[in-house]
Formats: structure tokens, sequence, C-alpha cells
């Protein structure tokens, strides 16, 4: 099959491209990516035949489905990241990751695509008090990202009865851990670097928001094998995560200064401390998928990779 993957020079692109490149069942992979926060470092060691590179941008329906032609299977990655910011630029995340979702399924429906995985986020649930939250717990989004990933998570399941093509939305848990596209917005990472440098860790609040997390390679095996083995993947909508990895981050900060630097935590009063879900993955385990790095793995490495380069 021939695999296009949007969004593919960020964070989980430059370790899911990789993995496409050296499976059996893919044989081209298309690259689009407008470059406007992933960088072409994300493929190093993947260029050459069976790599195809397309600069487009998600909001012009045009470069989709030019980018498009040809292929089997579409992971649709492209979006504005960073929950929090998302506040400040509705417009825009609204944009690029509604109204680019759209171009997407609607370039897949036209041109015949077979299967569509949507990156979509555990941030849906918004500030749940359950404990226990599987995929039939009611999201409540509160940013606007997590608004359009809902949404978008609708537009998939409506374009594929339209136009009889399969699809599945990973509601991923919060990504950690060293790849060529790292992100530093994301709390295990920038806690990682802030204790490299004998800085102190900010909470925000009293630490107690649980979240779920997983390493970015666990992420992106989860999107190849959801691609290349729909079958397995036939839910709409799959939690993506660990239970084992459902932590407060005030757990977080600890497990940081523990691994990496004993350094201080201070915790700051915050009127807005965000989303808190403590995720179920009971659904994900029916895959035969599961996780195979822990935090505390993940934040190892990632300090080696600081102060080794190995």
């Amino acid at each position: 099959m021939d695999v296009l993957v949007t969004g593919a020079c960020g964070y989980i692109g430059s370790a899911l491209i990789p993995l496409l490149r050296a499976d059996d069942r893919v044989d081209d992979v298309v690259v689009f990516d407008d470059l406007s926060s992933g960088s072409p470092r994300a493929l190093l060691g993947t260029v050459g035949d069976g790599l195809e590179f397309r600069r487009g941008d998600i909001r012009e329906y045009g470069d989709v489905e030019s980018a498009m032609r040809g292929v089997d299977r579409v992971i649709h990655l492209a979006a504005i990241t960073g929950a929090s910011s998302t506040h400040e630029r509705r417009d825009e995340t609204f944009a690029i990751n509604y109204d680019g979702t759209e171009n997407v399924l609607t370039a897949a429906g036209k041109l015949g695509v077979d299967h569509v995985v949507f990156a979509s986020s555990c941030n849906v649930y918004g500030r749940a008090t359950s404990t226990d939250i599987d995929e039939t717990v009611d999201p409540d989004p509160i940013n606007p990202y997590a608004e359009t990933k809902l949404q978008s998570e609708t537009l998939l399941q409506e374009y594929c009865e339209e136009f009889d093509m399969t699809g599945t939305a990973l509601r991923m848990a919060t990504n950690f851990g060293h790849s060529p596209g790292i992100r530093f917005n994301l709390v295990v990472n920038y806690f990682v670097f802030r204790a490299l440098t004998d800085r102190p860790l900010t909470v925000y609040g009293d630490g107690s928001n649980w979240r779920p997390f997983i390493h970015v390679r666990d992420a992106a095996r989860a999107y190849a094998e959801a691609a290349c083995d729909p079958d397995s993947w036939d839910e709409p909508v799959y939690n993506v995560g660990s239970m084992d990895a459902n932590y407060q981050i005030s757990e977080i900060a600890d497990i940081v200064a523990d691994e990496v630097a004993p350094v201080d935590v201070t915790y700051l009063e915050d009127e807005h401390p965000g989303p808190s879900y403590h995720v179920n993955f009971d659904r994900l385990s029916e895959t035969g998928f599961e996780p195979s790095w822990t935090l505390r793995e993940g934040v190892r490495d990632l300090a080696e990779k600081f102060t080794t380069n190995v």
C-alpha cells in the first residue's frame, strides 16, 4: 500500500516515517507538510526511493488533493498543537485543525482512499471527574484545540458513511520522549530540560491534574498499526496510552527530579489549571497494541540524549 502522512515533519511524524519506510506492508510514503513548525531534519535517514515529499498547506484543498493522488491510506497528523495556546489562536486553530481535516476527508472520498487514521487527543475529555474515562464517556472540550479534534472526529465518521471508506480516530495520550522532531511545549520534555539546566520545575495549580502519557515512539507505532491493519482497529475511536501511565502533574515533577537531577519544584496559583483526565485503555488492548516505554525510561533516555547525544 501507499500511505500519505500529513504533518509528517512534526514530533510524531518524525518517529512515524522511519517505521512506515521499514514496514514490508508499505510501498511508498508521501510526506505532506508546510514546514511552518516542522523541519526537514525530521526526515533524516529516510529520504530516497519510496519517499515523496510534497510541501503544501492543509488549508488549501488543491495542495491536499494533489498530494493524495494514488495513495491507499492516510494518516492525518497536521494540526496546530499546544492546547493552551489555542485560546489566543481560535480562528487559526479552526482553519487548520477542522477545515484542514475537511479538506483531507473530501479528497479521500473523491480519490477512493481505503482508510483514514485521524490524530485526535484525550484532551477532548476536558476536566473530567471520573478516574476511569473510556470512549463511551461524553467529551467536554475546554479549549479550541480539543473542540476542533472532537468536531473532526464527527466529520470523519460522516465522510466514512458517505464515501464508503473506513476511518478511526486515535485519542492520543500526552506524548513525551525523544524523536528527531521533539517538542518542548510538552510537560515531560520541558521538565527534563529544566532539570538538566539546574532550574526549578514550575507546576501551575496544585499539581493534582491527571494526564495519561505515552512515549512518542509508541504513539508512532499506534498510528502505523492503525493504518496498516485497519481490520484490527475497527472502532471509530480509541484512547491510546496505558493505564499505568496516568499521572498527576505533581508526580511528573517528582519523577523528573528523581531521575534527572534533584531540582526544586515550585507551585504557582492558577485560576485555569487546564484539563484533567484519568483515562481507561481497555478498548485499545483489544487491537493487540501495547505501549512499550514507561515514563521513567523515557525520561532517562531523553536526559541521556541531551548529555551524550547517543
